[in-house]
C-alpha cells in the first residue's frame, strides 16, 4: 500500500466516525422533536399560539421521523484562512438537511440551500470564492447511509488552481447512475446554471425551456424547496403548489421533495386542482375532439364573460320600502345608475352584487339620516334583509352558479349563440351544444374540458385562493384555458414555469412562451433556455434533434457532455415477428444494469405486454421492466428504451412527431429501436 492510499484511507475512516456523529445527533434531532410535541413548549401561549406551535412541532417531528434513509452529506467545504471573515479557515459538511447536536449549536451538516452551500456549487478554480478545497463524497450504490458505504472522495483545490469539473469520477458517476424507481434529488449534482435557476428570488416568476436531459424538472422541484426554506413564513402562508401533467408523473417525481426535507408541499395535475376547487364535482363526460379543441381555446373566456354578465338586468320599477309611517323610495334612474357603475368597476360578480346591494341600502340610509339621524346598524341589517332590497337585488345582479351559466351556453343554442357572437363561428358554435341535453345542470355529466370551464365561471364569481408560488411542469402542453386556471391562483404569488416546446404533443400545444406566460398571467416571466444536458447521450440526443426541424417550434438543439450511450436500430422483416423482436431486445437490455422501458403506440401496448409475459419477463409495478403507451412517457427516464415502431407513433396522432421525440429522449444510457415499417423520414439512416 502507497503512502498516498493510507493517507485516504485514514481521511475515509476520519469521514466514516464524522457521519456516525452526524448519525447521532440526528437520531437525537428526531427524539427531541418528539418530547416537544408531548410535553410542548412555552405554556402561556395563547390557545391560537399553542395550536400553532404544535402543529410546527408536530411537522417538524414527522419531517424528521419520515426523513428517507440515506448518507447525510455529499460535500465538503474547506475556507482559505484568508476567505471573509464569516468563514474563514472554516469547515462544512453540505447535505440534505441541516444537522446539529443543539439548535443552538454549530451545524455539523450545513443545508444544501444555506447561502454558505452556494459556493459548493459555484466556486472554481477561476473563482474560487474563498473555498481552499471543494471535496466530494462518493457512496455505495443504494446506500441507506451506513458509514461504511463511503467508499471514497475526491478534493479539488480550488485556490492552487486544480478543479476536476467535467472529469470528476464521483459527480459523472452520480448523474449517469442507473435510474430504477422513482426519480432522485440532485442535490449533489446541481451544475452552476441550475444552481442561478434554483436560487432565483420568490418574487421573479421564470420559465425554464429545458431540452431533454437538462434537468429542467429537477431544477423546478428544487427550486420549491429553495424557496420554502428561504421564504418560509411568506410560503407557508399561501402555500406551494407542484403541478405535473398525469398522476404517472407525479408518481415519479414524489419522493425527491421529501428526500430535500420538505414534505408538506401539495402536488397535484391542473384537471385535480379544479376539481378540488369544484367540490368535487368529477367527469362523467368524454368529448368529441373538435368540441375539446373550442373549449379548451382562450376566446370561450370572453364566451363565458358574456354568458355571465348577460344576467345583469336593469332594474324594472323603482324600490319602495316602507318602515312605519314613512316609506323610503330609490327612483328607478338612481337604480340604474348604480347598477352602471358597479359594471363599469368590473369586479367579481358576487362581489358586484353585494356592492349593488349595499348602494341601494346606503340611498336608503341616506334618506332615513336626512329625517331622523344617524342608523345603527342593527336597521342596516333590516334595510338588507327587506324584500324590496333583496328583490331589486336579485332581479338586476341575479345570484348564479357556475353550473347554471355554463349549462344554458351547452344546452341553448340562443343564449350560445347571443354570448359567443363575432367569437365562435357557427361551426364551432354547433360542435359546443350537447346532443343529449340533461334535464338540469343538477343532473348534467361533465367532461374534463367542462370543469376548466366551470372554473372559469367560478373565477369570475369568485377569485380563488391563491398560492405564494406554483412550480408547473410541462407547461407546453397546458391549454390557455388551463393556464388562465392557473393564474388565478398564482394573481399575488408567483410561478415557476417548465417545459419544452419540443415536446408539445396537445391540440392546444404551445408554439412559443410568449404567449403562453401571457395566458398564465406572468407576460414578464424571464425564459431560460437549458440546452447543455447530463443525462441522456449525445447520440441519442443528435438522433432525436433530427425531428426539430419538423415540429415547427423555435427550440435550440440539445446537447450532452455525455460520449457513451448505446443506440441501435432492430428492423423486423415482417410485422408478425414485432413482439419476438421486442423480447429479445428487453432481454438483451436486462443484461445490463438498470431500468427498462418499452414505448410504443398506445393500441399496441396490450399486445406487447402479454407476448412480455409469455417470455417469463416480470412488467408490473415496480420490476424492472415497464412497458407503457407513448403517451404517458413525458417526463420520465429509463436507463435502457425499447421504441417499438416509431412510424406507428408518429402517425397515431396529429402531433405524432412530437410524441415521438419524447419517446426518444426517455433514454439514459441505450435506445434500441425497433420497427417493422419504415422510420420516418426524419430518422432514416443517411448512409441506407
Amino acid at each position: 500500500m502507497t503512502s498516498l492510499d493510507r493517507r485516504l484511507d485514514r481521511v475515509l475512516g476520519q469521514e466514516r466516525t464524522f457521519h456516525d456523529t452526524c448519525r447521532t445527533a440526528l437520531a437525537a434531532m428526531a427524539e427531541g422533536a418528539g418530547e416537544r410535541v408531548v410535553l410542548g413548549e412555552n405554556a402561556f401561549a395563547s390557545g391560537a399560539d399553542a395550536e400553532v406551535l404544535g402543529y410546527q412541532l408536530r411537522s417538524w417531528a414527522k419531517e424528521l421521523r419520515d426523513m428517507p434513509p440515506g448518507p447525510l452529506f455529499f460535500g465538503r467545504l474547506d475556507f482559505d484562512a484568508r476567505a471573509d471573515a464569516d468563514h474563514a479557515g472554516q469547515s462544512y459538511h453540505i447535505g440534505r438537511r441541516r444537522i446539529s447536536e443543539h439548535p443552538s449549536a454549530p451545524p455539523l451538516v450545513v443545508d444544501w440551500r444555506a447561502p454558505v452551500s452556494r459556493r459548493f456549487y459555484q466556486a472554481s478554480a477561476r473563482d474560487p470564492q474563498g473555498v481552499e478545497v471543494r471535496r466530494r463524497f462518493g457512496w455505495a450504490q443504494g446506500s441507506r447511509g451506513a458509514a461504511e458505504d463511503l467508499t471514497g472522495l475526491e478534493d479539488e483545490r480550488l485556490t492552487a488552481g486544480e478543479e476536476a469539473g467535467g472529469t470528476s469520477a464521483i459527480l459523472t458517476g452520480e448523474i449517469e447512475r442507473p435510474r430504477v424507481g422513482p426519480m432522485r434529488d440532485i442535490a449533489a449534482t446541481i451544475q452552476p446554471e441550475q444552481d442561478d435557476l434554483v436560487r432565483s428570488d420568490l418574487v421573479q416568476s421564470l420559465c425554464v425551456q429545458g431540452a431533454p436531459g437538462t434537468g429542467k424538472t429537477a431544477v423546478g422541484l428544487h427550486r420549491a424547496a429553495y424557496l420554502l426554506y428561504t421564504y418560509p413564513q411568506r410560503i407557508q402562508r399561501r402555500g406551494l403548489l407542484v403541478l405535473g401533467p398525469n398522476r404517472t408523473f407525479l408518481t415519479y417525481v414524489c419522493e425527491v421533495l421529501p428526500a430535500l426535507g420538505e414534505s408538506d408541499i401539495r402536488q397535484s395535475t391542473v384537471d385535480e386542482e379544479v376539481v378540488r376547487e369544484l367540490r368535487g364535482r368529477q367527469v362523467g363526460a368524454v368529448d368529441e375532439p373538435v368540441a375539446a379543441i373550442v373549449k379548451h381555446d382562450v376566446r370561450m373566456a370572453e364566451v363565458l364573460r358574456r354568458a355571465l354578465c348577460g344576467r345583469i338586468a336593469g332594474p324594472a320599477n323603482s324600490v319602495a320600502l316602507r318602515e312605519g309611517s314613512y316609506t323610503w323610495r330609490v327612483a328607478r334612474s338612481e337604480l340604474e345608475a348604480i347598477v352602471d357603475a358597479v359594471r363599469e368597476e368590473a369586479p367579481p360578480y358576487a362581489i358586484g352584487r353585494e356592492r349593488v346591494r349595499s348602494r341601494a341600502v346606503r340611498a336608503i340610509q341616506l334618506q332615513a339620516e336626512r329625517r331622523a339621524g344617524p342608523m345603527n346598524n342593527v336597521w342596516l341589517q333590516k334595510i338588507t334583509r327587506a324584500r324590496p332590497v333583496k328583490e331589486y337585488v336579485d332581479t338586476v345582479w341575479p345570484k348564479v352558479r357556475p353550473e347554471e351559466v355554463l349549462a344554458e351556453l351547452l344546452t341553448d343554442a340562443a343564449a350560445l349563440a347571443a354570448a359567443a357572437d363575432g367569437i365562435l363561428d357557427p361551426g364551432e358554435q354547433k360542435a359546443l351544444l350537447w346532443a343529449r341535453p340533461p334535464r338540469s345542470w343538477k343532473s348534467a355529466k361533465w367532461s374534463a374540458a367542462d370543469l376548466i370551464l366551470l372554473d372559469e365561471v367560478s373565477g369570475l364569481i369568485e377569485h380563488p385562493e391563491g398560492y405564494g408560488h406554483i412550480v408547473v411542469d410541462e407547461a407546453q402542453d397546458l391549454s390557455p384555458m388551463q393556464c388562465r386556471a392557473i393564474a388565478r391562483r398564482a394573481v399575488f404569488g408567483s410561478l415557476t414555469v417548465l417545459g419544452d416546446l419540443a415536446q408539445g404533443t396537445t391540440a392546444w400545444a404551445a408554439r412559443d412562451w410568449p404567449t403562453q406566460l401571457a395566458h398564465l398571467g406572468k407576460p414578464d416571466a424571464v425564459v431560460v433556455p437549458l440546452t447543455t444536458g447530463f443525462r441522456v447521450p449525445a447520440a441519442i440526443v443528435e438522433l432525436a434533434n433530427r425531428l426539430l426541424p419538423a415540429l415547427d417550434v423555435d427550440v435550440l438543439p440539445g446537447q450532452s457532455l455525455r460520449r457513451d450511450g448505446r443506440l441501435s436500430r432492430r428492423p423486423v422483416a415482417r410485422p408478425a415477428g414485432l413482439a419476438a423482436a421486442v423480447v429479445d431486445a428487453v432481454r438483451a437490455a436486462l443484461g445490463r444494469e438498470g431500468s427498462v422501458g418499452v414505448i410504443a403506440a398506445d393500441r399496441d401496448v396490450a399486445a406487447l405486454s402479454e407476448a412480455l409475459a409469455s417470455a417469463g419477463i416480470d412488467t408490473a409495478t415496480g420490476a424492472r421492466v415497464a412497458v407503457l403507451p407513448a403517451t404517458l412517457a413525458k417526463g420520465l427516464e429509463y436507463d435502457h428504451v425499447v421504441a417499438v415502431e416509431p412510424a406507428e407513433i408518429a402517425a397515431s396522432e396529429d402531433r405524432g412527431l412530437h410524441r415521438l421525440y419524447v419517446v426518444l429522449t426517455r433514454a439514459v444510457s441505450g435506445l434500441e429501436i425497433v420497427h417493422s415499417r419504415p422510420l420516418p423520414d426524419e430518422l432514416a439512416d443517411p448512409a441506407a
